[in-house]
């Protein structure tokens, strides 16, 4: 899977679809990087309805997740996790094509 998601990640996702009330039949939850951040690149998530053409698509734990082709450059075997801890909560990306990253973990350079 070029885009996986934890069974905890995906749980996160779909509770926050419900919770804005959003249609989880027509949801995605688009992954992506832009240029910024720290180290080079900043992860991006986003629920949308929008998909493009070019768009990826990926069935990741019963979540719709899709990616534009340049970002997938950067993406392929990233795993999305969901971490909730004392020092704080949010998704946690697992990147083997980073060669290294800033020290909140949200942005890399590869």
């Amino acid at each position: 899977m070029p885009i996986n998601l934890t069974e905890r990640a995906a749980t996160e996702v779909k509770t926050i679809i419900a919770d804005q009330k959003l249609e989880a039949e027509k949801t995605f939850l688009r992954v992506g990087v832009k240029g910024g951040g720290c180290s080079g690149f900043s992860y991006t998530l986003d629920l949308t309805e929008s998909r493009m053409e070019q768009d990826e698509e990926f069935d990741v734990h019963g979540v719709k997740v899709i990616c534009d082709p340049k970002s997938q450059i950067y993406l392929d075997g990233v795993q999305v996790d969901f971490k909730d801890e004392v020092m704080g909560r949010g998704f946690v990306f697992n990147n083997p094509n980073a060669t290294s990253t800033c020290g909140c973990g949200s942005s890399f350079s590869a």
